[in-house]
């Protein structure tokens, strides 16, 4: 007899169903019951009437519900695919009915903060480690669940939703969640590798889109493929000196997660983040950028909490830095690139 908690009884969830979770669904459609979590009502009824979203085909044989309960009741494995800034309402919203048999894979790149009550990001004079949050360490702080995961790498919705070939890194201290991860998800277009190093990886897909960002103004002001050679390989060393701060490994910013996904969208007219970067570029202020896009680019956030982060502990990231500069303290973009080209690294690499 099937014990009541077997996975292979019930549906897989996803929670979100932007372009992410859309193209995670329905790849996890393809061989397992699946049912989606959107909060509105009328995106599910659009969903369980005519298999669509926001221009987006949704599998036929999945079903969506706006109830978290019902969510954690049909499934015990559960995709969260929602933006960062989303993330720590929605967790909050489904703890109350997930327990340690749960299943989680997350498979959002950004940052939350552990703040006091009332305290933000302009009103805290140090930001420390202990304040800035993964997206697993609120899964960790905000519910019971103690199997949990992330989903990171070069995964641009627009290629998975066309069946381009592809992978991914799912990460966990538990190998029985790589292991669930890798049955659910692996094809003959898709390879999913492991990583016990959970904070590395998500650490590498949060900080790659500070540099996505800075690639896309060097393509909005034409400066050709050297130039962005250069700030490749600057980010990625920049990338491993924050992560260690944080507590990633240098490994897992050199694989998949970090500069795989680093090449992938600092070459992507289809990454949000390279847009940000591109329209920049040609003139836009952040305020007319942000209000013209449908989904959040998570590198503008992640740019305001390591601005914060690094000042505390005292480690320069100029990338970073000079990025923090242009969208909120009025740095032209052109200024920013030429203080990048004349600071003085004398060492290649150094993390070696």
């Amino acid at each position: 007899m099937a014990l009541r908690n077997s996975s292979k009884t019930k549906r897989i969830g996803v929670v979100g169903v932007g372009s992410f979770g859309t193209a995670i669904a329905n790849m996890l459609a393809e061989k397992n019951e699946v049912m989606v979590y959107a909060r509105k009502e009328e995106v599910v009824e659009e969903i369980n009437t005519v298999h669509r979203t926001s221009g987006r085909e949704i599998h036929p044989t999945i079903r969506a519900t706006f109830s978290p309960e019902e969510l954690c009741k049909s499934c015990n494995i559960l995709f969260f695919m929602i933006p960062s800034a989303a993330f720590l309402e929605v967790v909050r919203n489904f703890g109350p009915f997930l327990y340690p048999y749960h299943l989680i894979i997350h498979g959002t790149k950004g940052l939350a903060l552990n703040l006091g009550k009332g305290e933000s990001l302009d009103t805290v004079q140090k930001l420390k480690r202990s304040q800035i949050l993964t997206m697993s360490e609120v899964i960790l702080q905000e519910t019971v669940a103690v199997r949990f995961g992330c989903l990171a790498g070069p995964n641009i919705s627009k290629e998975l939703s066309v069946g381009f070939p592809a992978a991914t890194v799912i990460a966990s201290k538990y190998n029985e969640v790589i292991l669930e991860g890798q049955r659910l998800l692996r094809s003959e277009k898709f390879q999913v590798y492991g990583n016990s190093d959970i904070i590395g990886v998500e650490l590498s897909g949060v900080l790659k889109n500070i540099i996505a960002i800075a690639a896309g103004a060097l393509a909005g002001l034409g400066l050709g493929e050297n130039a962005k050679g250069l700030l490749v390989s600057r980010g990625m060393v920049e990338m491993v000196h924050l992560s260690k701060a944080l507590g990633g490994s240098v490994q897992s910013v050199m694989g998949l997660a970090g500069i795989g996904d680093l090449v992938t969208t600092c070459n992507s007219v289809d990454s949000r983040n390279f847009t940000v970067g591109f329209r920049l570029a040609k003139g836009e202020s952040l305020d007319q950028i942000l209000a013209s896009m449908d989904e959040v680019a998570e590198g503008i956030n992640t740019i305001r909490v390591m601005d914060a982060f690094i000042k505390t502990v005292g480690i320069r990231a100029p990338i970073t830095e000079n990025l923090h500069r242009v969208l909120f303290e009025d740095l032209a973009i052109e200024d920013a690139l030429q203080f990048l080209m004349k600071y003085p690294f004398s060492v290649d690499v150094d993390f070696v």
